[in-house]
Order: C-alpha cells, then sequence, then structure tokens
C-alpha cells in the first residue's frame, strides 16, 4: 500500500506542478494568483469611456451572446454598469435569426431602443464591419472579448487577453499573462477595473464571482492559472446561496452542492438550452432578478427548454450515425432538417464517437453577399485533440462570410457553393496531419499513476479533490488498477447498462491478515459492453477516477471506472 501524499506527489509531478511555490498554489483553497486588470491594452481607455458615458446620462447597451459564456459574461458586466447607472438594457442576438456575435440588424435595434453606447461581451473582436457601421451611425463602442484575432480588428477599444502586440493601442504594451480568460473573464477583469476606477464597493466583485466560474467552466477554456482562481473563488461563492435564482436552479435540478462537474453536467447544459431551444434572455434574466416570482418561472423555463433540447438531441444523433462509416478523416455532414440550436452538440457526440473532427452545416436565412437568391449555410464545429479546428477552417477563410472560435470548436457562415471547397479543403489539413502522426485518431486515457485496491481510500479522494476545479487543462486524475480480480458483481439500470463490483488484489499486495484489499468500483453506461470480461473470471486492468462521496455525515469512496482490458 502507498502512502497517499506519494501518490499526490507523483500526479503534481506528472503535470509539471514541482515548486513548493506552484504547488501550494495549486492546492490552496484560496489562491493568489490574479494579475492586474489594466495590463489588458485598452481597458483604461474603456472603463473611463463608459463611467463618462454614464456621467453624461448615456443610454448603455450591454451586448451579449447567446451561450453560457456569453449570459454570465453578461450578468457580469451589469454588476459594474447597474452601479453607475439605471439607464441600459441588455441585447442578446437570436441564434436563429441572427447569429453569433454583432450584426448590424441588432445594431439597428439598439439605436432604436435609443442606446448611445454599446458594451460586448464575449464577442466583437473581429466584428470590423458592423463596429465600424455603429461608430458612423454615432454610437460609441466598446469591445470586451476573447476570441482569437488574426489579420483584422474591430476598430476602437478592443479588449481581448488575445489581441496580438501588432494591434495594442497603448504604446509598448505587451500581451496579457493568461491568455486563455473566457468571455465572462474578460468582463470581470473589466468589472475590477471598473471597481477601483470608479471607487465602487468591493463587494460588486464578490457579486459577480459565480457567474465567472459558471461560464469559464461552461466555455470550456484551461482551467490553470487566472482561470483557477477565478473558478475556485467562484464555486465557493455559489455555494454560498448568495444568488437566490442560482440555487433555485440549482435545487430544481437535484444538485445537493455546486462543483466543477455539476456545473459542466448540469448548470450550463440548462443555460445553453435557453438560447438553443428559444431565447437566451430567459437565462439573463433569471441570474439578474431577484423577484420570486421571476425565478420560478425562468428556473421552470430553463429546465423545460433542457428536456425539449435532450430529446431533439438523441434524434437528430441517430439520424446522424447512419450515415457515417467511421471512415472519414473530416466529418462535414450537411443536415438540412436539423434543429440549429442542437447542432453543436451533436457535432460534439460525433466527434467523441468516432474520433474525428465534425463539423455540421445547416441552413440560415440570412441574406448573402451576392443576394437574397445566394443560398447561405451556419456551420458549428468541434474537434479533437491534436486537431486545431480553428487554424484548419483559418487556412481557408476566404471561404466564409463570417467564422471565429478556438481549437476545439469553431462556428461560421458560407455560401452553399463553397461547401465542397470546404470538405476538400479540410479533408487535405487532416490528411497532411496523418502523414506526421498515423495515431492521430487513436483514442488513448493518459494515466496520472498506478494504484492498488488498498490505495484507493477516502484519505486519498480527500487530497485529490484538493486539486480541484477539474476541466480543460485540468482533468481528473486517472488512476490504473492492474492485475486485479472482480468480485461481487451487480448489474444496475433497466437494461443493465451499468454495473457495481468490487476489484481485489491478493494479499501479497501487503493487505494484513492474509485478506484481499478490495476497492467499490462503478462502471456507468458500457457494462454490457464489457461484460466478457466482468464476468470472465480473469485478471484485468481497470482505469478510472476516485469519487468522494458524503451521505448521511457517512464519508465513502468510489473507483468510478472508465475502462477495462484483459492484463497484457
Amino acid at each position: 500500500m502507498r502512502k497517499t501524499e506519494e501518490i499526490l506527489d507523483e500526479i503534481l509531478n506528472k503535470r509539471g506542478i514541482t515548486a513548493g511555490e506552484d504547488r501550494e498554489e495549486y492546492l490552496s483553497a484560496k489562491p493568489k494568483r490574479t494579475y492586474d486588470p489594466f495590463l489588458l491594452d485598452g481597458m483604461k481607455a474603456g472603463v473611463d469611456l463608459l463611467i463618462s458615458a454614464a456621467e453624461q446620462g448615456d443610454r448603455i447597451c450591454i451586448y451579449g451572446d447567446y451561450d453560457a459564456d456569453g449570459v454570465t459574461a453578461s450578468t457580469v458586466m451589469a454588476c459594474g454598469v447597474s452601479r453607475l447607472t439605471d439607464n441600459w438594457f441588455f441585447y442578446i442576438p437570436s441564434r436563429f435569426e441572427e447569429g453569433y456575435g454583432l450584426n448590424v440588424t441588432a445594431i439597428d435595434k439598439i439605436i432604436e431602443r435609443g442606446a448611445d453606447l454599446i458594451i460586448t461581451v464575449d464577442c466583437g473582436c473581429v466584428s470590423c464591419g458592423e463596429v465600424r457601421y455603429a461608430l458612423e451611425k454615432g454610437l460609441k463602442v466598446i469591445v470586451t472579448d476573447h476570441h482569437n484575432i488574426e489579420d483584422s480588428i474591430a476598430e476602437g477599444i478592443v479588449i481581448d487577453p488575445k489581441k496580438p502586440t501588432v494591434f495594442m493601442s497603448e504604446p509598448d504594451k505587451e500581451q496579457y499573462p493568461c491568455r486563455d480568460l473566457a468571455g465572462c473573464g474578460v468582463a470581470f477583469k473589466f468589472l475590477q477595473a471598473l471597481q477601483r476606477t470608479a471607487d465602487l464597493p468591493k463587494s460588486v466583485l464578490n457579486e459577480a464571482l459565480d457567474m465567472v466560474a459558471v461560464g469559464t467552466i461552461g466555455d470550456i477554456v484551461p482551467l490553470r492559472d487566472e482561470n483557477r482562481t477565478l473558478v475556485k473563488y467562484g464555486i465557493a461563492a455559489a455555494n454560498s446561496g448568495r444568488r437566490p435564482s442560482l440555487a433555485r436552479l440549482a435545487q430544481a435540478i437535484s444538485l445537493e452542492e455546486i462543483t466543477s462537474s455539476n456545473i459542466a453536467f448540469g448548470i450550463v447544459p440548462h443555460i445553453n438550452a435557453s438560447g438553443r431551444m428559444a431565447s437566451a434572455m430567459a437565462a439573463v434574466e433569471l441570474f439578474n432578478s431577484t423577484s420570486d416570482d421571476v425565478i420560478d418561472e425562468r428556473v421552470q423555463q430553463l429546465v423545460q427548454y433542457n428536456r425539449q433540447r435532450k430529446s431533439i438531441q438523441e434524434d437528430a444523433f441517430t439520424k446522424c450515425t447512419e450515415n457515417i462509416t467511421g471512415d472519414e478523416n473530416f466529418i462535414v455532414m450537411n443536415v438540412g432538417d436539423m434543429h440549429e440550436g442542437i447542432a453543436g452538440i451533436v457535432a460534439g457526440k460525433i466527434k467523441d464517437r468516432y474520433s474525428r473532427p465534425t463539423i455540421i452545416v445547416t441552413p440560415s436565412d440570412e441574406v448573402g453577399r451576392g443576394g437574397e437568391n445566394v443560398k447561405l449555410l451556419k456551420g458549428t464545429g468541434r474537434s479533437i485533440d491534436g486537431v486545431n479546428i480553428y487554424d484548419v477552417l483559418n487556412s481557408c477563410g476566404d471561404l466564409f462570410i463570417r467564422f471565429g472560435g478556438h481549437s476545439k470548436a469553431c462556428g461560421f457562415l458560407m455560401e452553399e457553393g463553397n461547401l465542397d471547397s470546404l470538405i476538400a479543403s479540410v479533408n487535405g489539413s487532416v490528411e497532411k496531419m496523418l502523414e506526421d502522426n498515423p495515431n492521430l485518431f487513436a483514442k488513448t486515457i493518459d494515466i496520472d499513476a498506478e494504484v492498488t485496491p488498498a490505495d484507493v481510500t477516502v484519505e486519498l479522494a480527500r487530497e485529490l479533490m484538493r486539486m480541484a476545479p477539474f476541466g480543460e487543462g485540468n482533468l481528473e486524475p486517472v488512476l490504473k488498477m492492474r492485475n486485479v480480480e472482480i468480485r461481487n458483481l451487480n448489474y444496475m439500470g433497466a437494461y443493465k447498462t451499468h454495473a457495481r463490483f468490487g476489484a481485489c488484489a491478493p494479499s501479497s499486495d501487503g493487505n494484513a491478515g492474509g485478506r484481499k484489499a478490495y476497492a467499490e468500483c462503478v462502471l456507468f453506461r458500457t457494462a454490457q459492453d464489457l461484460k466478457h470480461l466482468l464476468e470472465g473470471g480473469e485478471k484485468v486492468d481497470i482505469t478510472g477516477t476516485v469519487s468522494h462521496q458524503v451521505w448521511r455525515g457517512q464519508e465513502r469512496v468510489q473507483f468510478i471506472v472508465k475502462d477495462i482490458e484483459t492484463v497484457h
């Protein structure tokens, strides 16, 4: 049996967390790694403009996006704007009628509502034509965003941690230390700068942290560096009950505690369902309301939207898989009848099943460059590790009317006639990658450490939880138990797709009294696929993660199985 500290050291060393100071910061419940918001280019100019506009009585529009990052970033920005003026409103574009980012139609509507200044969150950095249009119409514009900037950037004040130095507006400005902030993270840095400049109470920052945690996890940015600090404090704020609407949503979906996993697989899908099925304004109104009646109504809406999303999504996924052979290098599907709101989720599920980068395109009602007779397609893509889908699509960027995203996900608008060229281009890019790396599509599970069943203790589970929050860039530690026997097998679920069993090691592993060390294991969804190994009676290798649970005051530990293999 190994010491828990020894196992933790092995995992941290493998992740490059070796220095004492780095380890202390990483494991601390109150990390300190954060940066001066004014290190972001354009921050001072943006904050000064907002304060000036509020003092002049200007009407301010917070322009967001329809996903969890956009919803939470809008809410974070409202925490500051609402302290300066009552003369403001939200604008969240429709996924179906307007698409992602700034658009001219929206700008015209915002002007009709009497706005003098637009401050964007989670969008706008490369909306060159749209920002120019707004400026020409006499609007003031502040862009806060976190998306990639390549060859062009919107005019005026653009605050984006990914801004290349060539576009910096301040002399001798360097890139921000944490380039991986989500849109809500950038909005929070703006709020920090605003709090200092306008001398707002520091409580305004605490009021926003829960939304920063939700949006950062929801946008699947790396949970490292400053993001890790923001999410740790944000999860603590979320569990404080300070925001009744978030607490009510958690209760409605049966969450006893808000964790990074519960945010990713519970709260975020319900927020996203609002924008996928109807309007994301329902989620924005939820998190910005103090009325019990409004909160209850919006929570029920989000729960209903998510039920609809699940049903439509499963049907669409099943239909799509009927047309996939599994031999494709880059899956591109033109699906005319798919509900546009779930295209991204389905693309992600296909990517996961076939281990291939995937794009789904659906018809768009927008008008193309050539007028109403030009048919357009709206595309959404998801990618595997090893294939940067942003770079792949950027290499054929001339095919798109609009395009944006990052290494794992993207979105675009294009003319239907360019689809064949897109398919040829992306497949050509991946074929070149395969020449350099024939194992590009191989599914692998990275192991953090090897343990025995005797090592799987409550103490180990507690120590590993200090590594939380888990997510992109900081995955839950994966452990392997080798050469173990399966005992006390019980199947669970209507179709016996889940299983509970014990993993036993011989007494030679050092267990006292000649008894076999025993780890309680749970396998979800794939029990029938692995039935031959579960019932085979042979020794196996088991890979999985450790789960710490508290039930009625009693602590317990389970090994959550990811894979079972025959002993090699």
